[in-house]
């Protein structure tokens, strides 16, 4: 599947090319000031956040920078950072209706898109998530542009044997030769597009989520913060449905655990309705969308039951801000937690989610200890300059492997 290495910043030379030749640094393929265009389709959660990180890492280097995003989507909260960013975007954002599935107004997008391409001819078209990759992948626009994809789960989530599952990675077999570069955030996920796509074609290089040395502030609880709390998209990859059921067994047996559950989706209304018929609703709050720093104050635990993952900003957030965390073997987590992912519990596992939960409210020094070591693992393995800088890396190396093919 390629090279599957976590990737340095510093790409050395390649110093001979056809028939002996010299052939010059890999830098010297690509302008200093690279053109980059991200597209990606709704500007909501950890996908979102990592866009606008990579974003703002890449203009403060010197490049010049676009987005394209989906205009029905994001909200009030998307409209604030994307104004935010917009006079540092030297080629622009353009907000375009790009629906969740399959649409016939994909042709009116993919026509918005490609013109715009076609006027700003970038260096680079970075799709992430599923729709994101594939319209950058399906333009004709800018021929001369490497493609990079980073999934973000996207596509390689949906559940296998489902129409729509079947459907997408289909798509993936297709765009596949079309990919000059793909950057997986997690190893996890590297090895999962091998197994259910296919083989990459192209580079392929892992480069994880990081995190700013300013997210290491310690969350300080609130006097009146929770026993735990949760922080998610309201929807059923993350298993709310199944802590709330944990909850309601541990009330049964005589133990009240309070949580404070911070996100929105499309399952708001079922999980509150839920809460309320298992007798819950004086121990568990749902906030709606609350920033993830403040929501950390407002419980002494952090908990992910979730189904599936691919390496969560949520947990990295968490752990850097000191908070102790119980989450699920899925995905990037094991990743995340180096020596001690034999701490995580298995998913849709009510009883080994009990086991943790009171365990952890019973000694809550053993959690502490935990969280620390978490914490000195993050600052030091999760690095968002690392993230920025091997990001710009691998573009240099795809730039590169492509024009040196003259060479061959």
């Amino acid at each position: 599947m390629g090279d599957p290495r976590p990737i340095q910043p510093s790409l050395g030379t390649v110093p001979f090319g056809r028939a002996g030749t010299f052939a010059p640094p890999l830098d010297a393929f690509a302008p200093t000031s690279l053109k980059i265009m991200h597209l990606l389709r709704a500007p909501l959660g950890g996908l979102f956040r990592h866009v606008v990180d990579v974003t703002r890492g890449q203009i403060e280097r010197g490049h010049r920078v676009g987005l394209i995003v989906d205009s029905t989507t994001g909200g009030a909260r998307a409209d604030a950072v994307l104004a935010e960013l917009a006079p540092r975007l030297t080629l622009g954002i353009e907000r375009v209706p790009i629906a969740r599935e399959l649409n016939p107004h994909d042709i009116y997008a993919l026509w918005r898109i490609s013109r715009r391409i076609s006027a700003l001819a970038p260096d680079v078209l970075h799709g992430h998530g599923a729709k994101g990759a594939a319209l950058a992948r399906l333009t004709p626009a800018a021929p001369n542009a490497i493609r990079a994809y980073t999934p973000h789960g996207g596509s390689l989530v949906y559940c296998p044997g489902t129409l729509s599952g079947g459907f997408y990675r289909s798509l993936e077999r297709i765009l596949n030769p079309r990919t000059d570069l793909f950057l997986f955030e997690s190893s996890y996920i590297a090895e999962l597009y091998r197994k259910v796509v296919a083989p990459p074609r192209a580079m392929v290089r892992i480069v994880r989520n990081g995190i700013a040395e300013s997210e290491f502030e310690p969350a300080v609880p609130r006097a009146d913060a929770a026993d735990i709390v949760c922080v998610g998209e309201l929807r059923p990859v993350k298993a709310m449905d199944v802590l709330l059921d944990a909850l309601a067994i541990l009330q049964r047996s005589g133990r009240r655990v309070t949580a404070t559950i911070a996100g929105e989706g499309p399952d708001a209304a079922k999980l509150q309705a839920q809460a309320n018929r298992l007798g819950l609703a004086d121990q568990v709050r749902f906030i709606g969308h609350c920033p993830a720093r403040i929501a950390f104050t407002m419980g002494r635990m952090l908990v992910i039951p979730s189904r599936a993952e691919s390496l969560p900003y949520v947990v990295l957030e968490a752990a850097a801000a000191g908070l102790p965390i119980i989450a699920t073997a899925v995905g990037g987590n094991p990743e995340i937690f180096g020596t001690q992912a034999a701490k995580l519990i298995p998913p849709d596992d009510i009883v080994a989610l009990i086991g943790a939960i009171t365990a952890a409210i019973d000694d809550p020094a053993a959690m502490q200890a935990g969280a620390q070591v978490l914490r000195t693992r993050i600052r030091s393995e999760f690095s968002l300059t690392t993230m920025v800088e091997c990001n710009l890396a691998a573009y240099r190396e795809a730039i590169a492997t492509r024009k040196l093919a003259q060479f061959a």
